[in-house]
């Protein structure tokens, strides 16, 4: 039986999903699906508009036979290291394969990219481009010698989770499906479009039932950006900022200095950011700051595996698993009490009860 990882942030889950997990099971008959997902907090800085255990039960109601948790600690950093923490998750649920979506669908390509990159030449030539106040895709393109248009998001991805791979476990086949939307896009009106469009739309008051399944529609909470913004601005106000992990280089004087002069976290981020400091690198560096995320308080290791939910299959997979799992929570562990936190000021903010998700820990069965 094939054993098929899938790394997603359901924000929310749409029709692209449900076409990905259709074009799985075409080509992996009766393969088993395990899933690693971020919860309340997504990679690139955002709150979710799906709750943890709301995300587990819609996966499960669509074929997913086994859904893991993506600690916030680490589904909050880098493409590199949510790329690498899921794979080494992964990696412990012993998958043959780890499949993605992509806008080229072209894994020799992005394979061939990761071999690149390796080199000091590409290293080297980043940094100089960098230097010449380019942004790191810009750098990257102009270092690979290929057009920025390439190095898309859902590439990028597949970048950092082939670099993943080839570290910890070269045996994993990486796999991908070729995305039927662009991520760019936030106009289109299509059945399929991606979830940023999705979440645009939200934005401006659009009613998104046409876009998102039954049992989505009616879970999707809404954010209270105002109380977001406080609870961010009261730590910036107390706080000496470059202790958090990703604030340096002088950017914490940038953020005093502008944040009495701000009403939302939009503005501040607008005002705030530079070339080196892109919108979605600030949006994250403020989720680091809201969850007390510290640069010397990141633990090295994964101490721990929550699995969320499994149906029958995934139960008796996990049985042949059990004794090489840990699974045991570290309740003193840096992961568990991130995620505690960020179960609390997610009900702040959504008035969404998730505590009691968090403290239960009794995963969801199908």
């Amino acid at each position: 039986m094939d054993v098929i990882g899938i790394i997603c942030e359901y924000n929310p889950f749409h029709y692209g999903h449900l076409y990905h997990l259709n074009k799985i099971r075409e080509l992996h008959n009766k393969a088993l699906i395990v899933l690693v997902i971020n919860g309340y907090f997504m990679q690139r800085g955002e709150v979710s508009i799906l709750s943890k255990e709301d995300k587990t039960k819609i996966a499960l109601n669509h074929g997913i036979d086994i859904v893991v948790e993506l600690p916030t600690i680490y589904g909050t950093q880098s493409a590199d290291i949510f790329a690498s923490k899921a794979v080494e998750i992964l990696n412990m649920f012993k998958v043959n394969y780890i499949n993605f979506g992509l806008e080229t669908n072209d894994i020799k390509k992005i394979t061939n990219i990761v071999l690149l990159q390796n080199t000091a030449n590409y290293q080297k030539d980043v940094k100089k481009y960098l230097d010449l106040g380019l942004s790191y895709p810009t750098a990257m393109a102009k270092a690979c010698k290929i057009n920025n248009s390439f190095f898309t998001p859902n590439n990028l991805l597949g970048i950092s989770y082939i670099k993943a791979i080839n570290i910890i476990n070269k045996d994993i086949i990486p796999e991908s499906i070729l995305r039927t939307n662009n991520y760019h896009d936030l106009d289109s009106n299509e059945k399929i479009i991606s979830a940023s469009n999705i979440r645009n739309k939200i934005k401006n008051g659009v009613d998104i039932k046409k876009y998102v399944l039954d049992d989505v529609y009616s879970l999707i909470n809404k954010k209270d950006e105002n109380k977001l913004f406080e609870l961010i601005k009261v730590i910036i106000l107390r706080d000496k900022l470059d202790s958090y992990l990703t604030v340096d280089e002088g950017i914490d004087y940038r953020i005093k200095k502008y944040i009495n002069n701000c009403q939302t976290l939009e503005d501040l981020i607008n005002k705030v950011k530079t070339k080196r400091y892109t919108y979605n690198k600030l949006q994250r560096m403020f989720i680091h700051i809201l969850l007390g995320i510290k640069k010397d308080t990141i633990p090295s290791n994964i101490s721990y595996i929550k699995i969320l939910g499994f149906n029958k299959q995934g139960q008796k997979y996990l049985k042949t698993l059990r004794k090489e799992l840990p699974l045991d929570i570290d309740y003193n562990s840096e992961c568990f009490k991130t995620e505690l936190l960020a179960a609390y000021i997610y009900e702040i903010i959504s008035n969404k009860k998730t505590i009691n998700f968090e403290l239960m820990n009794k995963p969801l069965i199908y």
